[in-house]
């Protein structure tokens, strides 16, 4: 598998990076995990958006969904989509929740998107075996894990500490973790992970490497890494546009 970082801004766009957007690819098969706002731009200078075959959104906050609109301009203004719909996987009301993002009175955009929602479970998709987890996140959210080749990837979305995370994270090759919280007194539980909890659950599900990502730009990215080290080592920071194989 390779991983291109699309977009790791955690809240919203960032000066350096849009917000969340990762693009897995494996066997000439392309899913895009999440599309942030200001994504969908970044996105056009990696891949040609027709070749994208399939969208994943682990939940339906902005910065994790909002690129769909753009997606859906794309597909239906560009003259360079080939009229097929696109599998989208997400929470229940992702059909409404984009509709909406895209255009209060504009209908249905099931011309460009093929939803399907998803709950805890597993499927295969293209060449990949999926399987979902419940996050703990204030709405319904869905960590990832994808297995092609012998090879794994797992996303969180966004989460407060998990069991559930861990669990599905076990023994997979890269955990893409949130670490957007700063550390501190009173943080409001069930809806980030600071850089140390990142490091716990990697370090708890026994993966070979943990890529830190959705830091916000007004968090000290390089301080969220050290606090990820300090309980797992082969931690390292997510960066807009970087490559990595899987």
């Amino acid at each position: 598998m390779k991983l291109t970082i699309v977009g790791c801004s955690g809240s919203a766009p960032g000066p350096l990076s849009p917000a969340s957007c990762y693009l897995v690819q494996h066997d000439e098969f392309s899913l895009l995990l999440d599309l942030g706002n200001g994504s969908f731009g970044a996105l056009q200078a990696l891949v040609d958006p027709g070749e994208v075959d399939a969208v994943y959104l682990s939940h339906l906050h902005a910065d994790h969904c909002l690129d769909a609109a753009p997606f859906v301009v794309w597909h239906r203004y560009s003259g360079r989509s080939d009229g097929r719909t696109v599998p989208l996987y997400a929470p229940v009301g992702a059909d409404r929740r984009l509709a909406a993002a895209y255009d209060p009175d504009g209908g249905p955009i099931d011309d460009v998107f093929d939803v399907t929602p998803i709950g805890p479970g597993s499927w295969t998709l293209g060449p990949f075996q999926v399987t979902t987890a419940r996050t703990a996140h204030p709405v319904e959210c869905y960590a990832v894990r994808l297995t092609a080749g012998g090879r794994s990837l797992v996303y969180t979305g966004d989460t407060g500490p998990s069991p559930a995370v861990v669990e599905l994270a076990r023994g997979a090759d890269v955990l893409l973790a949130e670490a957007a919280y700063a550390e501190g007194p009173d943080l409001p539980p069930g809806l980030h992970l600071t850089g140390r909890q990142a490091g716990e659950h990697a370090a708890a599900a026994g993966v070979g490497r943990l890529l830190i990502t959705h830091v916000p730009s007004w968090v000290d990215a390089d301080a969220q890494l050290a606090a990820a080290r300090s309980v797992f080592p082969a931690s390292e920071l997510a960066r807009h546009a970087a490559v990595h194989e899987v």
